[in-house]
């Protein structure tokens, strides 16, 4: 049946607050705490230490954790202000079930049977994969491997898969591909001995900002820093050189850089020759993909093209890191295999201050890749359709190869299925793919077709609006863990409290749903760490090894480099130090990425690029972020960002509101009229939803190997908002601002 969204507002004003009266204040402010816990911040794959503050089972604040070698106690604006979440009154405290009127509290019992009983209904009228699941990757290490068996084994499903499909997926493809192996390949302590530091499509400064202390240490070496982005994001304002290319055309630039590299001999000959693979292919490929050629399509001179490869090429030391910009696109991993091709065919890889990097976007995305909850993996990072990986993971569960499901949909793929009534129900837990799906105005038809949906969250997100049952679970510093940082860092996440009201951890609720399924004897965990020791087991011998790891080592050591097949391992912070790769020949695999167009590009009807991305004071689908009244303050809602050329050609002014329409919806926000953005290309943050949500206008196509969407490229049109939209906007900024003053 429709589902009609209950609001945020309405769902306070019915049910909350329900928190302490604790002030929301300054430190200075907060009674002196019981106890600081050691653990991380819940914001992206950083994963940096932090120390919160505990007293009466609250958190109350926190101090920088300066010993964690990481971050040594830095943090951004999110981190800063992430244990305010922690007991905000819009916390889900009681289990809930949606009535014809809204939503109703129930009890667990009601909750839980009412949720298995439809599961079950469908299964036993549409078959096992009638029913799905959707997760996320900040979920802890153990949580994700467990999210990935109860799919498996509880549900008996093999339509699973997480939100990392519109993240991480065509970096781990492209690294796959190139190394055999899904992770950065060095240590961020690696950075600053680089002399040339290679930048493609991150927003470090915003994204990643305690990154940028690396780069820094870089610079104040001599390193030189080239940065590719449309925008003049703030690390590219530092830049010695900023390619601001057009979106999309990633890969025609390191053609033409590859293409001056061979000219001009810059090849480590010895490396290619000996650890390489299919370096013949690429030398031809690109023997037309002149700077000129490249910088046609690019929108930028030949000039710098040359300048760029001429200070990457002799360089003796260098590191490459790339993210959401080059990846996420219908060529994402074509893109990678491009910025790879570059380190390999200049030897600088497996040795200090020479590396490559994929920047983890989400809270564990690199760990949560790893153990299982994608459609396509087995934990240690195995193939769910490899005989040998699925007859190992078959031993340590106990089970038979037939009752192990095999591949099934990806996240839009799935998504898809479900609008076409071929998948009748879902399950899904810390994820919002109403704001962070593309073509969000699509989902929502989708969510509201459903048979069946049950959210496992911690707040109200606007996906949950649309479910049958919302499950109160817990957040990040209310369980036992661990996760993985972008650098390959295993961490330990401490509890430092216990979930408010009747909310639950979420590793319970999803015990308790396979205890109601009959299913207990597959999951006989009592706590985290009983499920980490499962997991060690299950992905010995894969790739992501994490065998030789304990809590214990996590804690002594500050975190251990995986892999770590062994006990007395000492985990292994860069690899390919033999100049082996982990293919099973050993080489390094160079791929040939012939440019292409994106799905969609400008024309007459259309005739700007349209693309997104992040804000330094907002976190993905902002169902955290956006209800810190700090970070709301600094950053209310979404803008377009417009070059003063291309504003002045169409007669529009700064803060003026508009309308950006593209072939699937429309979105009006004010006007950022700017420099630092292409004069044809505008670009909008997307941390919004429903009215203001930027997916409204992106498409749907998919990279052919990782299945991402191609969030980076579409094209667009611009307009002023007419009266009534401009109504309505002032209408949505004020709900944002009661959210977040709430």
């Amino acid at each position: 049946m429709a589902r009609p969204s209950m609001s945020v507002d309405d769902y306070v004003e019915k049910y909350g607050p329900h928190i302490s009266d604790l002030p929301v204040t300054g430190w200075n402010s907060k009674p002196e705490p019981d106890a600081l816990v050691e653990t991380h911040c819940c914001f992206c794959g950083m994963q940096c230490g932090i120390k919160l503050a505990v007293k009466d089972n609250k958190v109350i604040g926190f101090e920088p954790w300066e010993e964690f070698p990481f971050n040594e106690g830095r943090l951004c604006p999110k981190g800063v202000k992430r244990y305010m979440q922690t007991h905000h009154p819009d916390r889900i405290l009681d289990p809930l079930i949606r009535t014809e009127t809204g939503f109703r509290k129930a009890s667990w019992d009601e909750a839980l049977d009412l949720v298995v009983s439809k599961i079950r209904a469908i299964q036993e009228k549409s078959g096992k994969h009638a029913f799905g699941m959707m997760s996320g990757v900040s979920l802890s290490n153990e949580k994700s491997y467990l999210v990935g068996k109860f799919a498996r084994l509880a549900l008996q499903t093999r339509n699973l898969d997480y939100n990392g499909r519109f993240c991480m997926v065509s970096a781990g493809g492209g690294n796959k591909k190139a190394f055999g192996i899904d992770r950065a390949a060095n240590t961020w302590s690696d950075i600053p001995l680089a002399s040339v530091v290679f930048l493609a499509g991150t927003n470090v400064s915003e994204c990643f900002p305690t990154l940028t202390h690396y780069i820094w240490q870089a610079r104040d070496r001599g390193a030189k820093l080239i940065v590719v982005d449309p925008r003049v994001t703030p690390i590219a304002r530092t830049a010695d050189y900023h390619l601001q290319i057009r979106p999309g055309t990633d890969s025609a630039l390191n053609q033409a850089l590859l293409h001056e590299l061979i000219r001009n001999d810059w090849v480590d000959h010895d490396f290619v020759t000996q650890h390489c693979k299919g370096w013949e292919e690429l030398k031809a490929s690109v023997e037309k993909c002149t700077p000129e050629w490249a910088a046609e399509i690019c929108g930028i001179t030949p000039i710098i093209i040359r300048e760029v490869a001429a200070v990457w090429g002799p360089a003796k030391t260098s590191f490459l890191m790339h993210a959401r910009g080059v990846e996420q696109q219908i060529k994402g991993v074509e893109n990678v295999l491009s910025l790879i091709n570059l380190v390999l065919t200049t030897g600088r890889i497996g040795r200090p201050g020479c590396g490559y990097g994929t920047i983890t976007g989400q809270g564990n995305g690199q760990g949560g890749r790893e153990h299982g909850h994608k459609c396509d993996q087995l934990p240690g990072n195995r193939d769910i359709e490899n005989p040998e990986h699925r007859a190992y993971i078959c031993k340590v569960w106990g089970i038979d190869d037939s009752e192990l499901p095999h591949k099934g949909l990806t996240a839009v793929e799935m998504f898809e299925a479900i609008h076409e009534g071929e998948i009748k129900g879902l399950l899904n837990i810390c994820c919002n793919p109403l704001v962070s799906h593309p073509d969000t105005n699509y989902l929502r038809e989708t969510l509201e077709g459903m048979e069946f949906f049950c959210v496992i969250d911690f707040f109200m997100s606007e996906t949950a609006r649309y479910a049958d049952v919302v499950l109160p679970g817990s957040l990040h510093e209310e369980e036992e863990g661990t996760a993985t940082s972008a650098e390959a860092r295993i961490c330990r996440l401490r509890a430092a409290i216990s979930p408010p009201g009747n909310a639950r951890r979420d590793t319970d609720i999803l015990l308790e749903i396979a205890r109601r399924l009959g299913r207990e004897k597959y999951f006989p965990y009592s706590e985290p760490h009983e499920i980490f020791e499962e997991l060690r087991v299950a992905s010995k011998g894969g790739t992501a090894d994490y065998y030789g790891v304990t809590y214990e080592r996590i804690e002594k050591e500050m975190g251990v480099f995986w892999p770590c097949p062994e006990i007395g391992h000492p985990g292994t912070p860069r690899l390919f130090e033999d100049k082996k790769s982990y293919q099973p020949d050993g080489l390094f695999h160079m791929h040939v990425t012939a440019y292409r167009p994106s799905f969609e590009v400008p024309d007459d009807e259309y005739p700007l690029y349209y693309t997104t991305g992040r804000s330094v004071f907002h976190y993905l689908s902002g169902t955290q972020t956006r209800r810190i009244k700090f970070l709301v303050d600094n950053f209310p809602g979404p803008v377009c960002e417009m070059h003063p050329k291309l504003a002045a050609k169409m007669g529009l002014k700064h803060r003026q509101l508009v309308t950006v329409e593209t072939r699937r919806g429309a979105i009006s926000i004010p006007l950022d009229v700017t420099e630092t953005i292409r004069p044809d290309t505008v670009f909008v943050p997307y941390h919004w939803a429903e009215k203001l949500a930027a997916n409204q206008l992106t498409v749907r196509a998919l990279d052919p190997v990782s299945k991402m969407p191609e969030f980076k490229v579409a094209a667009c049109r611009v307009r002023p908002a007419t009266p009534e939209e401009s109504v309505r906007l002032r209408k949505d900024y004020a709900a944002l601002k009661q959210e977040a003053d709430a």
